[in-house]
């Protein structure tokens, strides 16, 4: 019998141990606080391929949407005022799930809201599960580094936003002035 119950124990103990291990093959793609953002590439609505390497030390805004949701629709002006104020100091890019979308939703969107950043199409929805995206929005703020300095998870006050994205361009800069 205690044999038994020490056999119980130990395999417990390696399946809890398995559980929580993290992921070997995924330690480089974690989008999590602290780590380096996963890389990608993704067309833009416009045709034109984006990805982060190419942005060359410039911090971004990483911004997971769908145009039928509603709190992407009331953070859409938000957006717009906030990239016209700060587009020579940071990138913004709106990444479309279009794989939960469709592209006439997208067009209508970016008419609607008259957005003038980059507007990703997410076809697959490859990147939103490489940055672990399970609701909309979902906003990454990455410095110049390439390391992810906050996530928004959600809708967030337009004080809060504006303060995030100066967080970040002092984090890449030091000085937003």
């Amino acid at each position: 019998m205690k044999k038994q119950l020490l056999l119980l124990i130990v395999v417990a103990v390696l399946v809890i141990l398995a559980i929580i291990q993290p992921n070997g093959s995924n330690k480089e793609k974690t989008a999590k606080v602290g780590f380096q953002a996963p890389e990608f590439e993704l067309s833009g609505f416009n045709g034109t391929s984006y990805s982060l390497s190419q942005l060359k030390g410039k911090p971004v805004l990483i911004n997971f949407w769908a145009s039928w949701c509603v709190p992407c629709r009331k953070e859409a002006p938000e957006f717009v005022r906030l990239y016209n104020k700060y587009k020579d100091k940071v990138e913004f890019y709106a990444v479309n799930t279009t794989s939960d979308d469709t592209i006439e939703g997208v067009l209508s969107f970016v008419e609607q809201y008259q957005l003038q950043f980059p507007v990703l199409l997410d076809e697959k929805g490859e990147v939103s599960k490489l940055y672990n995206v399970r609701s909309y929005p979902t906003t990454y703020f990455v410095d110049g580094k390439g390391a992810i300095v906050s996530i928004n998870l959600g809708i967030v006050s337009p004080e809060s936003l504006e303060k995030t994205i100066i967080s970040t361009i002092e984090t890449s800069k030091g000085d937003v002035s």
